[in-house]
């Protein structure tokens, strides 16, 4: 797992595709921060750059996750993987980890933003201090990793299923979206039952919460749960190609 981790991370700087998914991630974090906290002064809610900005991953992970075994297809390097030395579950979190790597990094590297925040943001009504909680800024941050991890996680999947880097993006995308949005449904959908289920599947639904710094113990096992799931679909799929 170690072997195909360091070089999946290498490759994401041994050719644009990492540079160019930094420069667009920190491109896209800067204007949303700067648009939901600096320029709104006393009215800025810094939940709002959050619940913006884990909508913008939607688009930007899959950049970032549509290689990871759709290249390995179209390079015909994928039989090499299947037959290392190492476990299907291994290579596949290893790719993981990788791609997840080069997210957190980016993200924990935006949140250097929050110094300027903390400076420059609306005061308390003591005029002393930033207006801005810390429990608020760093449950949040938390929230963003977690659901960072089950976009990832997500991608890695769809990327096992097609060679077609664009079907991975597009599908990775698509699929985000479904888990993303679907407790929106609720107001259409008289039966309480189907609600509650959809609002458990929601991942938007569990956000609220750290928004308010509250470190939510069931959100947590549920973005796990995520990544889990779609990681061991991954191992399936795998599992089914080397029998084929």
């Amino acid at each position: 797992m170690t072997a195909i981790f360091k070089k999946d991370l290498r490759s994401y700087f041994t050719t644009p595709v990492g540079y160019i998914y930094m420069a667009i991630f920190f491109a896209v974090n800067g204007g949303l921060f700067s648009l939901n906290t600096l320029l709104e002064g006393s009215d800025s809610q810094v939940s709002v750059y959050f619940t913006t900005l884990i909508f913008a991953l939607v688009i930007l992970i899959p950049l970032l996750t549509m290689k990871t075994f759709s290249e390995e297809k179209k390079l015909k390097t994928e039989q090499l993987l299947m037959t290392s030395p190492v476990s299907l579950g291994g290579m596949v979190m290893g790719k993981f980890l990788a791609a997840y790597t080069v997210f957190a990094g980016s993200f924990l590297l935006s949140c250097f933003n929050f110094t300027t925040l903390f400076r420059f943001g609306p005061k308390n009504l003591s005029g002393t201090g930033s207006a801005y909680n810390g429990a608020i800024l760093l449950g949040s941050v938390i929230a963003v990793l977690l659901i960072g991890a089950a976009y990832v996680a997500i991608g890695v999947f769809v990327s096992s299923l097609t060679e077609n880097q664009m079907a991975a993006a597009i599908g990775t995308i698509g699929m985000i979206l479904l888990f993303l949005v679907i407790s929106l449904l609720n107001s259409y959908i008289p039966f309480a039952p189907v609600r509650q289920v959809l609002s458990w599947l929601s991942i938007y639904s569990r956000f609220s919460n750290f928004t308010y710094g509250v470190f939510d113990f069931s959100a947590t096992l549920y973005y796990c749960s995520i990544c889990f799931v779609f990681l061991f679909l991954a191992v399936r799929v795998y599992e089914k190609r080397r029998w084929a």
